[in-house]
């Protein structure tokens, strides 16, 4: 097989086989990535015969994109908005119940509320592993057609899983799955759990079935659908058929996601009779784990043989490898988006705004096959324009506004065309610099993104100034050379983040050694941007030093496990909220 064949059955498959990096560098892909991802794919590449079968097979499950003679637009912020959200890890939230939860949340956004704020942009909220409690990261859900039980209002008994600055989840998974099993115990039916139980149809029949099988196999220590027992891989299989809602353990699994959807609703109500102009942002991941829920039900919909991830870039120089699946752009067409519909309808249902994670997937994905390393990967072309106007479809549906992470290596003319969608995209603090470097100053902060000091991934303004983020790269393996050039660079950077400060009338004088002015200037800063919403952590209003997630590692450092105090318990929180409200009014 030539060379010239491959790589046009490549392009006939969606694939990329030469991309630009982030240094501006013409990449050009192996074959035999090509090859493997093909074959994921489903072309066979063996022999010239089977490739000239194959593409004649792409040309006709890749027809031409269609569009409307215009964009469809989606819901929008007003014209001369000027409104400002806190960020926050539910989990993090302070509680008498262990973690932060959906009722902790409703309070929680009252509060925000009476200081200003218009949103509260949370950390995802989609199921996880109800077996698993040590699966823990947000971004990696067994579905995000349904919510995480543990967000659920309860009590707990247990003081010892309420303390510590980190969360115990196992300890607290298990308090609080006792306490939801005693209340579903007494539990005598409902007309509205019935009637949630109907409309959420075989998609949530088929999460709880999933729930129930995956607990009885775990307990046999297979951790994976695609090794149970013939009879159960295929969701529908006539034994998994039989596992229905008068089953008590199928009934148990429907109840918690009631419960859930009821306490997440009730959190945005309470936040816009608040006040907020928009409420609740939830967050949807960009995928889920190929060993989960969707991937078992929706076999036919989604990537096979491959994870998704980022290609080596300035920041992580081997690339990213998240261990998550996705829907196939095949998959997709010939399912007529039913699955993506679904998706979206889900995370706008109980929000007033909705953040799409890794928003470049909409146009691309870097596929890698599974077991090689993530720079041994290749883009995969998505339907855009399709994927969008949906997106604004169910944003004018909903009344959401969304907001799209275009964050890392942004395709060319990516961020014109989500905004001509009016999806809002996103401008990070750290980010904002001119051609040598220097800190843009607020006034040519763009007007179609969001402005953020931070986000989970990166570190707080604290951590920033502190070289908190490089202590924790040279603990969890950075050499020794690689980190004194870091601190070097940062030395540099704090000198350019601090003139730009002053330039922009929020702050005066030398470049402090503490961390406090420069969290007030920045958010002032920030605040003065024409950005349409400005998004601070909650981290960043308490003047915290730690974030919550270190991308890249696992155990080594404590992700998503840190609690915070109660934000408006701080004079200084208090204070830097005020300054928002202040400083955004138009």
């Amino acid at each position: 097989m030539s060379d010239r064949a491959l790589t046009t059955l490549a392009r006939k498959a969606g694939l990329s086989p030469i991309w630009t990096d982030a240094h501006g560098q013409r990449r050009v892909v192996a074959p035999d990535t090509l090859k493997s991802v093909l074959r994921a794919l489903g072309y066979v590449t063996d022999s010239n015969t089977q490739v000239a079968e194959s593409l004649r097979e792409a040309g006709n499950a890749l027809p031409a994109e269609r569009t409307a003679d215009a964009p469809r637009r989606a819901h929008a912020m007003p014209k001369h908005a000027k409104f400002w959200a806190l960020a926050v890890q539910i989990y993090a939230l302070a509680s008498e119940s262990g973690i932060g939860d959906f009722g902790t949340l409703a309070d929680f956004a009252a509060d925000a509320a009476k200081y200003g704020a218009d949103a509260l942009a949370i950390s995802p909220v989609h199921a996880l592993f109800g077996a698993r409690p040590s699966h823990i990261s947000p971004y990696s859900p067994s579905t995000r057609l349904f919510l995480n039980p543990l967000y659920i209002p309860v009590a707990s008994r247990d003081r010892a899983a309420k303390e510590g600055p980190l969360i115990d989840w196992p300890r607290v998974h298990a308090e609080r799955m006792r306490s939801l099993r005693s209340a579903f115990d007494a539990f005598r039916g409902d007309d509205d759990f019935d009637r949630f139980v109907r409309e959420g149809g075989d998609h949530l029949l088929g999460h709880a079935r999933f729930e129930v099988l995956d607990r009885r196999f775990v307990a046999q220590y297979i951790y994976d659908w695609r090794n149970w027992p013939a009879q159960w891989r295929d969701a529908d299989s006539r034994s998994v058929q039989a596992l229905d809602a008068g089953d008590p353990e199928i009934r148990f699994q429907l109840y918690l996601q009631w419960r859930a959807d009821t306490a997440l609703g009730a959190a945005q109500k309470r936040a816009r009779d608040a006040g907020m102009a928009i409420g609740l942002i939830a967050d949807m991941a960009v995928g889920v784990a190929p060993n989960g829920s969707l991937a078992w039900s929706a076999r036919d919909e989604i990537l096979d043989g491959l994870s998704i991830g980022a290609p080596p870039d300035i920041f992580n120089p081997a690339g990213q490898d998240w261990g998550l699946t996705t829907f196939s752009p095949t998959g997709l067409r010939a399912s007529g988006f039913a699955g993506f519909i679904a998706t979206l309808k889900a995370a706008m249902r109980n929000a007033g705004g909705m953040r799409l994670d890794h928003a470049m997937g909409l146009r691309r994905l870097w596929v890698i096959p599974r077991g090689a390393s993530a720079a041994d990967g290749v883009y995969l072309e998505y339907p855009l324009e399709n994927m969008l106007n949906l997106i604004a479809r169910e944003s004018l549906a909903h009344n959401c506004v969304v907001i799209a992470e275009d964050l890392g290596t942004v395709p060319t003319g990516f961020r014109g065309t989500i905004a001509r969608h009016a999806l809002y995209g996103m401008r990070v603090l750290w980010f904002e610099r001119d051609g040598k470097g220097n800190f843009i100053l607020p006034d040519a902060w763009e007007r179609t993104a969001a402005a953020l000091s931070t986000t989970h991934d990166l570190p707080t303004i604290a951590g920033w100034w502190t070289d908190r983020d490089i202590y924790w790269r040279r603990k969890t393996g950075a050499t020794a050379d690689a980190t004194r050039k870091a601190k070097a660079m940062r030395a540099s950077d704090r000198k350019k983040l601090w003139r730009a400060l002053k330039q922009a009338g929020c702050a005066k004088g030398a470049v402090p050694e503490s961390a406090g002015p420069v969290i007030d200037a920045s958010i002032e800063f920030l605040a003065k941007t024409p950005c349409p919403l400005a998004i601070v952590p909650a981290e960043d209003l308490l003047g915290l030093r730690e974030q919550p997630n270190l991308p890249g590692t696992i155990d080594e450092h404590p992700n998503w496990r840190r609690r915070l105090p109660d934000v408006f318990a701080s004079r200084a929180s208090r204070r830097r909220a005020t300054l928002l409200t202040g400083k955004r009014e138009p």
